[in-house]
């Protein structure tokens, strides 16, 4: 294994199989593995459990931002090798919860708030100060670590996306269609594209990742050639 650790950025759209491949790269290499998308979740997820996010999904703002000093999020190593690693808010287990179609529905909106994207890319930064980790996210190569050693984006089309998503929902029992999601993956793309504060964009010097064709096992090992590359170079 080689022991002069990088930052790994892959960012790209919402369902796009970022976390899958993020996860297995850091599992097979050693590294820490950081779920940015998770951190919004569990903002989110607070925003809901306290009543901060109206039925017609307007964010109370102010609320929220006054509360982000009560909000503390981590991870949990996963409890088998291989296994999902846990978000914890405030200590409480919610990797279950913040997959839930009332959080993806209310995420995008939570992340445009300026202070709260502060707040999450500076401890995002925190846990990189090492090097040694796998982010994946919407801005982690533009803005979270514009100088990362390996920068991918990830692409597909949104109905590819969407047939994933609705796949991996009805796993899980949740009742929803694919139409449901197909419009929150729409939807989430514009959010993402359009905000004010780090919109999703490609960086210059990222690597573009189409995996609308391609296996979980092809582009994990599309991944770990690029890494091999990359560490040869260093």
């Amino acid at each position: 294994m080689p022991t002069n650790k990088i930052i790994i950025a892959i960012d790209g759209f919402s369902s796009s199989g970022k976390s899958t491949m993020a996860r297995a790269l850091a599992a097979a290499i050693g590294y820490r593995y950081i779920d940015s998308g998770a951190m919004y979740r569990a903002v989110t997820l607070w925003a809901i459990r306290n009543g901060m996010v109206s039925d017609n999904g307007t964010i109370d703002t102010d609320r929220l931002v006054a509360d982000l000093p009560k909000i503390n999020i981590d991870f949990a190593a996963p409890d088998t090798p291989g296994g999902k690693q846990a978000t914890l808010l405030n200590g409480e287990n919610v990797e279950t919860e913040i997959r839930h179609m009332a959080v993806s529905n209310a995420v995008s909106p939570v992340a445009t708030i300026p202070q709260v994207r502060s707040r999450l890319v500076a401890l995002q930064q925190q846990m990189g100060k090492e090097k040694g980790i796998v982010m994946d996210g919407r801005d982690i190569g533009t803005t979270v670590f514009p100088d990362a050693e390996m920068k991918v984006f990830v692409g597909a089309s949104a109905q590819t996306r969407a047939q994933r998503r609705f796949l991996e929902l009805e796993e899980k029992g949740s009742a929803v269609t694919y139409e449901e999601v197909l419009n929150n993956v729409v939807q989430r793309d514009h959010i993402d594209q359009t905000r004010t504060e780090s919109p999703l964009r490609q960086a210059d010097d990222a690597i573009v990742l189409d995996n609308s064709t391609m296996s979980v096992e092809q582009q994990d090992k599309w991944l770990l050639d690029l890494y091999h590359k990359i560490i040869e170079k260093q």
